[in-house]
Parts: structure tokens; C-alpha cells; sequence
């Protein structure tokens, strides 16, 4: 499915000309998205350290988890709305590079790592709560949510320095 069409359609759109051409808003866009992903990833961060047993071993992962995740919650939201405004500045550029593609295909591995984790090892989180170190698979979710996000911050680094350009400019 080629979708280049498309992202040259929507990068001649107003809004996306607007974001590109302007002197403050793309920046105030882009530092919005570095924030609120220090914002989400500090939070998820913590609660994977409890899942892998290195810290906050003292207190229950419910615990943890209801004070964390709405406030990784608020900081994903705001984060992936910069993001989709970052991409809508130059969906072609983006679309061409393979270090957003890996990016956005490790945000998708994350996303089905948190929703096994909740919908299966979470739901019995009382059986375990209060443990030192959660079973085999809740530290697994922890460290597969650790790497994956890393991953993701590495890649969007890279972004901008991506030899592989097929679009230059």
C-alpha cells in the first residue's frame, strides 16, 4: 500500500505549512513532545523498576502503578498529539525514514506489551503485590517495557540523523 500520495497531499495542507514555516510554533511543538515524553517515560520507568524488583521494593506494585500511570497516562496523551503534529510538519520526510519506521514499530510492540500485562499478570497483582520481586513474567513485561522504550527514544533521536534519507531537506 503506497501511502506517499497521501503524506505529499497532507504536507501541502495549511496546517502542515504553518507548523514548518513558523518561527516558534514547530520548536514549542517539539519541546512540548521532549517533556511530555521525559513526563511519561519517568513515570513508566519507576513502575518498571518496581515490576523488575530493582526499586520501590518496599512498596506494593498497586501501589505504584495507581500513583504512576495517570500521570504517565496525561504525559502519553500529550506526548503522542506533539508527536502527530511533529509528523503532520513533514509526513514525507518522516514516512521515508527508516529510523521512524523501526520507531513506530516499537511503539506498537510497547503498546501490546502493556496490554498483556494488564489484561493478564495484572490482573492477579494481589496474589503478588506486596513481593520483593513479582513473578517471572511480571519483571519480563518490565524489562521488555524498559528496552522497547528505549529503543523508541533512540530512534527518534536518530531521526535526525539518518543517512538513509530518501527525501532530502
Amino acid at each position: 500500500m503506497n501511502l506517499l500520495p497521501f503524506f505529499e497531499w497532507l504536507e501541502g495542507t495549511a496546517g502542515s505549512v504553518a507548523i514548518r514555516e513558523s518561527t516558534l510554533l514547530y520548536p514549542f511543538i517539539e519541546t512540548s513532545h521532549v517533556l511530555t515524553l521525559c513526563l511519561f517515560l519517568g513515570m513508566i520507568a519507576m513502575l518498571d523498576l518496581r515490576l523488575i524488583g530493582v526499586g520501590l521494593r518496599g512498596v506494593p506494585v498497586s501501589d505504584v502503578a495507581g500513583r504512576l500511570l495517570p500521570w504517565a497516562l496525561g504525559g502519553f496523551v500529550l506526548m503522542a498529539i506533539s508527536g502527530m503534529l511533529l509528523f503532520y510538519s513533514g509526513p514525507v520526510r518522516a514516512s521515508g525514514n527508516v529510523f521512524f519506521r523501526i520507531k513506530m514499530v516499537m511503539i506498537g510492540l510497547t503498546g501490546i506489551n502493556a496490554l498483556l500485562f494488564h489484561f493478564t499478570i495484572y490482573k492477579r497483582v494481589a496474589d503478588w503485590d506486596g513481593d520483593a520481586t513479582p513473578p517471572w513474567r511480571a519483571r519480563l513485561a518490565g524489562i521488555c517495557s524498559l528496552v522497547l522504550w528505549c529503543m523508541v527514544v533512540i530512534c527518534g533521536r536518530m531521526q535526525a540523523y539518518n543517512w538513509f534519507d530518501k527525501v532530502k531537506g
